[in-house]
């Protein structure tokens, strides 16, 4: 028969490590790849005007915009190796 004492150690966790992640860290997660993706179509499709392109005088950083983009990106992507 188990006792009392047996049942509580199966029944607490042993770390924080096997929590799941609360919402909004999926929809941050997500958010930043969308992001990411947004900037470089942006980029494209407006052929390197927008997003910090030709149309914003004092900001134009041209083709950085790529790098911009899949570093957005790339913050979701890390995210994800902490997604349970």
């Amino acid at each position: 028969m188990v006792d009392d004492r047996d049942r509580l150690k199966l029944d607490l966790p042993t770390d924080g490590e096997s929590d799941p992640n609360p919402l909004w860290f999926k929809i941050v997660m997500f958010g930043f790849m969308i992001a990411g993706l947004a900037w470089i179509l942006v980029f494209y499709i407006s052929s390197a005007r927008y997003p910090l392109g030709g149309a914003v005088p004092g900001l134009n950083i041209g083709n950085w915009n790529i790098l911009v983009g899949f570093g957005i990106a790339m913050i979701g992507f890390m995210m994800t190796t902490r997604w349970k």
